[in-house]
């Protein structure tokens, strides 16, 4: 008979438990259930009862192994949402070993690609941009000398108010003489950042050839217009708080801004480090850290250099090859080929943007924040994870994100428009912006970019479902949307046809065109 099955029934109460103590003595392991005999033979827990098995070394077949009712892990009705930790590492496995397929794919077809001389850089490209860059904030400090005589028309009334013994509480005239004030200092800081973004759009489009440095340049152009923007809007608020304190608003002003109250923060230092900080917000003062460190800014910009250096070998590799080879397809409008390349850039494409991404995001804006004691580094959260792309467009971008809050959105919402009508300018808005950046560097303003800005708002009506419902499906449904998109429908999408949009205007398009047209002529 099996040992193991024995009962004591068989044998002694007694021997039951020394030789249970024995086994446990040879094992060098306590007994894992202490037990004394009882009446019926059994050796139990006192007080235990019957129900109770003798110990898993006496009773090792008849342990109860279904004891309740339990889902399947996968099952809807599971208690917890199970980890996906194995997928994930599967996923990033078969990710890199289907595209190490495609390295090796692309270098028996295509060779090495990669020429360090053979570029397009022109002189008089890199001259412009340079002079451009430097150009470029001289409508900052324009604007600098407009919000200086404010700030001086502003102490002479409040030093004449005083003098009156008046409130501060402003009287119908004062608010007449305020509201007129600020319309023409609103007047004069459009022009001079609507000229800045105009002149140096045309010296883009027109000058500069090479579409790297044209997109640096009004990259650049772009952030200094909405930096203007902001620094005349913020210091309107200020300078009204400050000439008619008693209204409340001193109140509401935030207690980091008693640092550098206005006027006081009305100087050229202060505008400089807002030109050079990190963020398209203006404020008076912002949070600082205590020094720099020199160590984590040289592994940012080691990071930098090195995706840099990714990007351009991963697009002149394997994104131009795709793009090269869509030309005809596109010409001849070959539906089901279209889409294949689409599929095939979508990898590409998502992986030069992800690396873009940090390269921008976490490598320079936390380097140049660093060197500029910058202490407020969330330029993104975690937009991999949004339900939708009302999740995403608030959370991937967070200094385009304030400014629009702060100096669309919210003053729309504050003189009665609704959400929706409001949400709907600040993609309008976005959508001029993106065009611009996209389109002039390019030569080609064909509104790509910008019906693309706009059709995220059907998408957020559509996807703003799941982000408000309650579980992990809901989520996961957006997510998918958000990432399907995004990987396939945007990026890869807008490549191509401004692609080919430059190759029809400067490129081998542009040149079978030209000979078509000449055969049809002769």
């Amino acid at each position: 008979m099996d040992p193991a099955t024995t009962t004591s029934v068989e044998v002694p109460a007694g021997s039951v438990s020394l030789r249970r103590v024995d086994a446990a003595r040879e094992s060098k392991e306590p007994p894992s259930i202490s037990t004394a005999p009882n009446g019926n033979g059994h050796g139990v827990k006192p007080g235990s009862g019957d129900k109770k098995a003798f110990t898993i070394k006496k009773y090792r077949h008849v342990s109860a192994v279904h004891s309740q009712s339990r889902p399947s892990t996968l099952s809807h009705d599971a208690t917890a949402p199970p980890s996906f930790l194995g997928f994930r590492n599967l996923m990033v496995i078969v990710l890199v070993v289907g595209n190490l397929r495609l390295v090796i794919e692309n270098m028996q077809k295509y060779g090495n690609l990669i020429c360090l001389t053979c570029h397009d850089f022109r002189r008089q490209d890199i001259i412009l941009g340079f002079l451009l860059y430097i150009l470029v904030p001289c409508h900052l400090f324009i604007a600098y000398s407009f919000e200086w005589y404010a700030a001086k028309q502003a102490r002479v009334s409040r030093s004449q108010s005083a003098s009156r013994g008046g409130s501060s509480s402003p009287t119908e005239d004062q608010q007449t003489k305020f509201e007129t004030t600020w319309r023409s200092i609103r007047r004069a800081h459009l022009f001079n950042a609507t000229l800045a973004l105009a002149v140096h759009s045309w010296v883009v489009y027109f000058h500069i050839h090479h579409p790297l440095i044209g997109t640096i340049t009004e990259l650049h152009v772009i952030i200094v217009y909405m930096k203007v923007i902001s620094y005349a809007l913020t210091n309107r608020d200020l300078r009204h708080a400050y000439l008619h304190p008693v209204k409340g608003e001193l109140d509401i002003l935030p207690d980091l801004y008693t640092q550098c109250p206005y006027p006081q923060n009305i100087t050229m230092s202060n505008l400089t480090y807002f030109w050079w900080a990190p963020t398209l917000v203006y404020q008076p003062v912002y949070p600082r850290s205590d020094n720099i460190r020199w160590v984590f800014v040289l592994k940012r910009v080691g990071e930098l250099l090195c995706l840099s250096v990714f990007i351009w070998f991963c697009s002149a590799q394997y994104a131009a090859p795709v793009l090269w080879n869509s030309l005809d397809k596109i010409d001849h409008l070959d539906l089901v080929s279209i889409v294949e390349r689409l599929l095939k850039l979508s990898t590409i494409s998502l992986i030069v943007w992800l690396a873009g991404f940090f390269a921008l995001f976490q490598s320079a804006l936390n380097a140049l924040a660093e060197i500029m004691r910058f202490g407020d580094r969330a330029f993104y959260d975690d937009w991999w994870n949004s339900a939708g792309l009302g999740d995403y467009w608030r959370l991937w971008n967070k200094p385009v994100y304030q400014f629009m809050k702060r100096h669309i959105f919210s003053p729309l919402i504050g003189r009665g428009w609704n959400m929706t009508s409001a949400t709907f300018a600040v993609f309008l808005v976005s959508a001029v912006l993106h065009e611009l950046l996209v389109g002039i560097p390019t030569k080609n303003i064909i509104g790509v970019a910008f019906m693309g800005m706009i059709i995220q708002i059907p998408l957020i009506w559509i996807t703003r479902t799941f982000e408000k419902m309650q579980g992990p499906n809901s989520r996961l449904i957006g997510n998918c949307i958000f990432w399907v998109s995004f990987t396939i429908l945007g990026q890869p999408f807008a490549a191509l046809i401004y692609f080919y949009a430059w190759q029809a205007k400067y490129g081998s398009v542009a040149k079978s065109m030209a000979m078509s047209r000449a055969s049809a002529l002769g």
